[in-house]
Order: structure tokens, then sequence, then C-alpha cells
């Protein structure tokens, strides 16, 4: 049995990788959030995490900050939040290169339901003659791949209802003015989420009483990909914040057909088509939508 020195530092090491892993948000979709810390001798000797879509992955980037301060990772424990890859995709598996660095010991948060690793790279390890221990802080690494693992196993957009509302139930005061309905915590944990995830989406109504950017405005944030639904194309104008800024900030505009608006009695064919083609111009990716 692992003494509790022992239990300790891995619990100290895998909450170190977890918070690397998370240096990652938003710039990893759809792959997932990684961190790895690499331990020989109860001295951290390397650490990385996935920073970004397509680039290198937690466990290289690891071993490449052990290179960079010229620690051997031969015989070296690694913590890593997900199970490392087995197979090549935008980069080599990181199974392989842990085995080629020699390490002995590999404890693993979370299991990768990706079909294509799903154990392969826990059996490559331990083939190997490399310690697995697997579900390390399990519920914890988790956490910080709910996009990811909802995104592998149902093939679906993961999505977060966020609105503001007062305790009594109000969206805005009695003049009409939203802002602010919440503090300043509630609108940072809001910027964050914009930073985390892929896009926001917002309804017409929102962009007329609001006139909002849906940019993030934290420190170093991301911002995701705006949003609108706008059946008829009379919410977004040209003068709007949304549309101003669609150059720098990517905005898609989902509208009906000009035939379902005609017949709705919106906006006959031809206005809709001019509404659409001028928002086109401004950088607007408008994009028409069953309705």
């Amino acid at each position: 049995m692992a003494s509790q020195d022992a239990m300790g530092q891995d619990a100290a090491m895998m909450r170190r990788a977890i918070a690397l892993a998370l240096r990652g948000s938003g710039r990893t979709n759809p792959n997932p959030l990684v961190g790895a810390v690499i331990v020989r001798d109860g001295r951290i000797i390397g650490q990385g995490w996935h920073g970004r879509y397509g680039g290198p992955h937690a466990e290289r980037e690891a071993l490449a900050d052990c290179a960079r301060g010229g620690f051997d990772p031969a015989g070296a424990t690694v913590y890593v939040t997900l199970e490392p890859c087995s197979h090549t995709g935008h980069q080599p598996p990181c199974a392989d290169a842990l085995v080629e660095a020699g390490v002995s010991r590999v404890v693993v948060g979370s299991a990768d339901p990706n079909p294509l690793v799903d154990g392969r790279g826990v059996a490559r390890l331990r083939d190997a003659g490399v310690e697995v221990v697997t579900g390390f802080m399990r519920d914890e690494c988790d956490a910080i791949n709910q996009v990811f693992f909802h995104y592998i196993t149902e093939r679906a957009p993961y999505v977060v209802a966020k609105w503001a509302m007062s305790a009594d139930g109000r969206v805005a005061c009695a003049s009409g003015d939203a802002r602010w309905v919440t503090g300043e915590l509630a609108r940072a944990h809001g910027h964050a989420l914009r930073n985390r995830l892929a896009a926001v989406m917002v309804g017409a109504g929102t962009v007329r009483a609001d006139d909002p950017l849906l940019t993030c405005r934290l420190e170093g944030g991301r911002d995701p990909l705006r949003v609108v639904c706008d059946a008829r194309l009379s919410a977004v104008a040209p003068s709007t914040r949304l549309a101003r800024s669609a150059r720098e900030v990517p905005l898609i505009v989902a509208c009906c057909s000009p035939e379902s608006a005609a017949g709705e009695g919106g906006a006959d064919a031809d206005e809709l088509a001019r509404r659409a083609e001028v928002l086109r111009a401004l950088g607007v990716e408008v994009r028409v939508v069953a309705w």
C-alpha cells in the first residue's frame, strides 16, 4: 500500500496537472484539456499542457520541458489528467513517447472515451513494463473535460444556458434597463464561459435590447464565434456593434429563407435578400436555415 506521503505527492502533482490543463481553455476545441507533470525524486523536472488544437500534446510538452531543463525523464513518474493517446492524429502517440523516454510510472486521471484510445494508451504503457495507476482523482479530472466527453460520446454540441436574473426572477428593471442585473463575479464567470466555449448564441430580442458585443473581456482571453438567430434580419442592423465588428470577430447570423419570411408576413423576399447582402458586405456570414 502506498504511504501517506506518496499519496500526498500524487494528489499535489495531479492538482498541478489539472491547473496546467486549464491554461488551454478555449484553444483546444474539439480536443480535450490535458496537463502533465513529470516528477523524479520528489522534484518536478518537466511540465506541460495541450495549448492549442493541432499543437503538441501535454505529455510531449512536458518531455520537451525536461529537455530544456537538462533533465532525463528515465525512471520518473508522470502525472497526466487524461489517458495518453495511442494513435497518430495531428500529433504522434504520447504513449509511445513516454515509453521511449523510459518513464517508470504513469498516474492517469480520466479514461479517454475516444474509440481511438479507450484503454489502448494504458495497455501500450503496461505492455512496455511501465507501472500505470488509473482513475486517480478521476472526478476532478473528468470535471475539466465535460465538453470533450459529451462531444465524443454523444456526437452533439455541449450547450450551456446562461442568463442574468435578479433574486426575484427579473431580467431587467421596470425601465427596461438590464445593465447590470448581475455583479462583477457573475460577469467574470460569463466571460470565462466565452473564453472556454467555442461559440455564444443569442436571439434577436437580446440584440435589440442590449446591442451586445459578445466578446470575451478577460485579459488574455479569446473571443468565441458569435451566432445570432434573427429570422428576418431585423435585429442585426449594420449600425449594431455586432455587425461593425464582424471583420475582427467572426459573426454568423441565421435567418429563414426569403420565401418563408414573406409567407409569414415579414419582410418581402427582395428586402430580406437586400439585408443579407448588406450584412455580408460588412463581413457577416449569413446562413439561411430551416425555420
